[in-house]
């Protein structure tokens, strides 16, 4: 199958982040947060075309990122303490490439298809359960103000103006 396919039978949307997305599961149970009540964990289909980039965002919560096909998907961090980080989620293994990885809480990333003309299709489950209201865009100026050691990344990966 191509992306067009997989988009049209899994029934995916157009994510604010990049990409596309459907939420697969919402789990009844809940937990308490600082940010009040969530659901104990959430979990989407997420497809990433080479074309497109997910921009750098951040989450609340830890990100289980798993593989599922295509080809590898670059996930690009800055973490808490400033520092930029990359793994490549795939199924080489022999190179490097992870069939899972957990993005943790309050690290800004996002994910680029490094491959032309293809996609990746990954699964990824946060927990405490994803809610927008946890979830944070990051525009360019904003973080190279902040980090501007990894101007590169920022400008490929972040938005333009909020």
């Amino acid at each position: 199958m191509n992306s067009k396919d997989l988009i049209d039978h899994l029934g995916l949307i157009p994510h604010p982040e990049g990409g596309f997305y459907k939420q697969t599961y919402h789990s009844t149970l809940g937990t308490n947060t600082p940010r009040g009540q969530r659901s104990l964990y959430t979990s989407i289909y997420f497809l990433l075309r080479s074309e497109d980039v997910s921009h750098f965002h951040r989450l609340q919560s830890d990100e289980l990122w798993y593989y599922h096909g295509g080809s590898t998907l670059t996930v690009h961090m800055i973490t808490p303490e400033g520092e930029y980080k990359q793994i490549k989620l795939g199924l080489n293994v022999a190179r490097g490439e992870v069939p899972q990885f957990v993005v943790p809480r309050y690290t800004i990333f996002g994910s680029s298809v490094d491959e032309e003309d293809t996609f990746s299709f990954v699964g990824c489950m946060v927990s405490p359960g994803f809610d927008f209201k946890d979830f944070e865009l990051f525009d360019k100026q904003e973080l190279l103000d902040k980090y501007p050691e990894h101007r590169d990344v920022i400008e490929r990966l972040a938005i333009e103006g909020k």
